[in-house]
């Protein structure tokens, strides 16, 4: 069989080539560690006991398959971005891929993560595709987790670095609550979902009981925003204090927007 030719927008192929490091991008700052600590928490609550198998679609450099290397699961990455794959081939099996064709077998995992693929993907139908083969490719009851960036986490982001009242960013970040897109400039191709958005894509693909998170919580902007400043940066009782909003936050829907990322979390039929 033919191995699934990879298609990815040049933007994203030159920002995570040339412009990023995702390696360093959950470390380096204390918004990325906060994503990281709440990422691992809520999956943690759901994950089968290992060792399960574990697809990590668009798994980047290996920074989730690391810590679930750690705990036991068996787990196997791919991701479009060649330097991404040569990284993460040091903590699993991995190889290049599309989301949207995987080339694995029926009901062959227990877990599919999508920490990635959906919100480097404006095409609604690309998004389909893509929920739709991690819903083909996990077991029966397996689990399916599926990241998005919040339609509204650019604006509290550029609050935090302090120029959103210039006239350029305002048009900028004006456009994207208007189309839920990125057009590539000083980021990357995005696409920006609502947390409703998120679960029905989840459930148009047949998974059930889907949950939506929000990963950072409604205080991860002012730990930017104190990174930002001159000093010492966020301390650890300011972290402390923004990973508990984000805990305290989950029982209330309507805090969901104040967050960067959404994780989605749902089941296929058994």
């Amino acid at each position: 069989m033919t191995k699934p030719e990879v298609v990815l927008a040049p933007e994203i192929e030159h920002f995570y080539s040339q412009v990023i490091d995702e390696n360093t991008r959950l470390s380096a700052s204390a918004d990325g560690r906060l994503e990281l600590v709440r990422t691992q928490e809520i999956l943690r609550r759901f994950l089968p006991p290992a060792p399960a198998r574990v697809l990590d679609v668009g798994g980047g450099t290996g920074v989730h398959a690391r810590w679930l290397v750690e705990d036991g699961y068996k787990v196997e990455l791919i991701d479009p971005v060649a330097r991404h794959v040569e990284q993460a081939a040091a903590i699993c099996p991995a190889s290049q891929g599309d989301a949207r064709a995987l080339d694995a077998a029926d009901a062959s995992y227990d877990v599919v993560q999508l920490l990635g693929p959906l919100y480097h993907l404006p095409d609604p139908e690309d998004r389909r595709r893509t929920v739709s083969e991690a819903r083909r490719v996990v077991k029966p009851g397996g689990l399916v987790a599926a990241a998005g960036i919040n339609r509204y986490a650019s604006l509290f982001e550029h609050v935090s670095y302090a120029h959103l009242h210039t006239d350029r960013l305002q048009a900028a970040i004006s456009k994207i609550l208007r189309t839920a897109v990125h057009d590539g400039k000083g980021f990357t191709l995005a696409y920006f979902h609502r947390a409703e958005e998120l679960a029905d894509e989840l459930r148009a693909a047949g998974l059930t009981d889907v949950e939506v998170f929000g990963i950072e919580g409604p205080a991860w902007s002012l730990l930017k925003a104190v990174e930002q400043q001159p000093g010492e940066g966020p301390t650890d009782d300011l972290f402390a204090s923004a990973l508990t909003a984000a805990r305290m936050a989950e029982p209330y829907p309507e805090l969901l927007a104040a967050s960067s990322h959404l994780l989605a979390i749902g089941r296929a039929a058994r």
